[in-house]
């Protein structure tokens, strides 16, 4: 039931949801799961397309290395060469522009993965929590006093009694939700920011007490 934590586009190019694509391959997951293209991934979602050279000065990489990345990132589907005003307005000679590629992206299920795909799971998920955890913390201890957003951190801790599919379910409509409010950049009001959402779920320890009352 994950979905991929990185290159979601806060910017979709075209309304409507998209049919979700299970990444079962693990060259395909191993080139997603390398940190410096998480945190490109990241860079782009955030801040839109980017040459290798702007991505090399955010992150303190070097121009190679962040061509190589984008290469193998690309290679692979998560980003595409970007075009558009924007961009061709500020193209400078044989400069490529790169964007970060839209989608629902879906991992296997735990029980479908094999020893080696969960030890890469593993990591990209790690790096997906800290760099999440980090970037939160961060923007909410940078807002200013007075800033209208300044109470834009809504966060919520509970628990729900749920069977299986009950929680598949659950997590459809979620995504369902997200889909709801995503919409293209020229019907988006001039004072919208693009807000990150994450969804994590997990089991309890199997001896909780089945008559516990949800909180």
């Amino acid at each position: 039931m994950s979905q991929e934590p990185g290159p979601e586009d806060p910017r979709p190019q075209e309304p409507g949801p998209q049919a979700p694509v299970e990444l079962s391959d693990l060259a395909t997951l191993k080139a997603l799961a390398h940190p410096r293209r998480q945190r490109m991934l990241h860079h782009l979602t955030l801040h839109g397309p980017a040459t290798s050279a702007t991505l090399a000065r955010a992150l303190g990489l070097n121009t190679g290395s962040t061509s190589y990345h984008l290469r193998e990132l690309a290679r692979h589907g998560f980003v595409e060469e970007a075009s558009g005003e924007t961009v061709e307005e500020t193209r400078h000679g044989r400069e490529r522009w790169w964007r970060a590629v839209p989608g629902d992206r879906r991992f296997p299920p735990r029980s479908r993965q094999s020893t080696e795909l969960r030890q890469v799971m593993d990591e990209l998920d790690h790096h997906a929590y800290v760099a999440d955890l980090e970037l939160f913390e961060q923007l909410r201890r940078d807002t200013t006093e007075g800033d209208p957003w300044a109470d834009a951190f809504p966060y919520s801790r509970g628990t729900v009694r749920l069977t299986l599919p009950e929680l598949r379910e659950f997590f459809e409509e979620y995504i369902a939700l997200l889909n709801r409010y995503k919409r293209p950049e020229s019907e988006t009001p001039p004072d919208a920011r693009t807000v990150l959402t994450r969804f994590l779920a997990f089991p309890a320890p199997a001896h909780d007490r089945k008559g516990a009352e949800p909180s």
